[in-house]
Formats: structure tokens, C-alpha cells, sequence
């Protein structure tokens, strides 16, 4: 049988028919395959998950087919409980496959220790804005000391106890400035007065 008498022939055309069945079957097939591999169309929402500890957190999740991982804890929030959730990602609201991972960033446990920095013959407006700059508050309460110098820092206090640079305490706690009077040795000569007596 010559070629074209071949491709004329109902052998030729139910060879043909069955390799186009056989390439719509097999594409059917994928794309079944696909769905259920890659849980087409499947949505899960994802949780509010803030303020919850890791054992809610776990639970939560487990119940959603849902896992987790812990990235990183920030800067203690008193808003927030210890060890509790604090961010995550993706976020409350979002919709994500089964089996996906939420990545959590995580309350500390409290506040981390700040190094006192040197402030002794610091102005008050320079040491506050030191301070306060590096996580510390300041009290209201000022306390004054017999010095010639007035306004200028001579000592830090914090819960009753004097503080000396290099010493740590928690972030946030409250600080009360000891301050030089301006009175000690004699009446404080301005700098109007010196230019006068030269």
C-alpha cells in the first residue's frame, strides 16, 4: 500500500482518531492532576492572629491546615502580652493555600536592658534628649544638689537607687534627674558679670 493510499485509508483515520482521544484524555488528566496537587480554587483565611500565644497560635492554625514560623521578636509593647504575636505575615484577612506558613514576629518578654550613657556635666535639655532618645522616660520630679553649676546634671536616680555610667537598666523605665542648684561655694557669677569685672 503506497503512502497516500495509507492516509486515505479508515486504518489511517482510526489511528489518528484514537491518538487524538488518547491526547485529550492525557490532557484532562493533567489538569485534574494539577487541581488537586496544587488545591486549585482551595482558599483559606487567614486568622487574626495578634495578642495570641504560641499554644492558641498552634491550635488555631492546626485547625486550618495551616503552619507557622517564629522570625523574630521586636521591641517589647506593654500593649501587648509576653511571648504573644505581634506581627505576622501574610496578614489577618488574607486568603492562602492549605499546608502555607505564617511567619510571626513575637512580644519579648520585657523590656532589654539600655547601657546608662555618660551624663554627669551634661545640661538637663542635652541629657533628656539623650535619654530619651535611647528608650528611657523623665520623671517630673527633679531632684536639686548644692552645685555652682545650675541645670547641669550631677546624678541619675531609678527606683530610689543612684545610677553611674555603663550600668543597665530596662528600656522604658523612669528616670529622675538630679540637677546642680546653681548655689554651692557662693552666689553664681553670670557670664555678663565677668565680662563687666574685665
Amino acid at each position: 500500500m503506497s503512502f497516500f493510499k495509507f492516509i486515505g485509508s479508515k486504518v489511517f483515520f482510526k489511528q489518528l482518531l484514537m491518538a487524538f482521544v488518547g491526547i485529550v484524555i492525557l490532557i484532562v488528566l493533567s489538569v485534574f492532576w494539577l487541581d488537586f496537587s496544587t488545591n486549585h480554587n482551595q482558599k483559606i483565611e487567614v486568622p487574626n492572629l495578634s495578642k495570641l500565644s504560641l499554644e492558641e497560635v498552634e491550635q488555631t492554625l492546626d485547625d486550618l491546615d495551616l503552619n507557622w514560623e517564629v522570625i523574630d521578636s521586636a521591641s517589647f509593647n506593654a500593649d501587648y502580652p509576653k511571648k504573644s504575636v505581634i506581627e505576622q505575615s501574610p496578614e489577618a484577612g488574607d486568603f492562602v493555600k492549605e499546608n502555607r506558613k505564617i511567619y510571626l514576629t513575637l512580644n519579648p518578654s520585657g523590656f532589654k536592658d539600655i547601657v546608662i550613657p555618660d551624663f554627669y556635666g551634661k545640661t538637663k535639655r542635652q541629657a533628656v534628649s539623650q535619654l530619651t532618645a535611647i528608650g528611657f522616660r523623665i520623671s517630673a520630679q527633679e531632684i536639686y544638689v548644692n552645685d555652682i553649676a545650675k541645670d547641669v546634671v550631677r546624678g541619675l536616680i531609678f527606683n530610689g537607687r543612684d545610677l553611674k555610667n555603663g550600668d543597665k537598666i530596662p528600656q522604658d523605665s523612669e528616670l529622675i534627674l538630679k540637677l546642680g542648684d546653681g548655689n554651692e561655694g557662693g552666689q553664681q557669677i553670670d557670664s555678663l558679670e565677668v565680662e563687666n569685672i574685665e
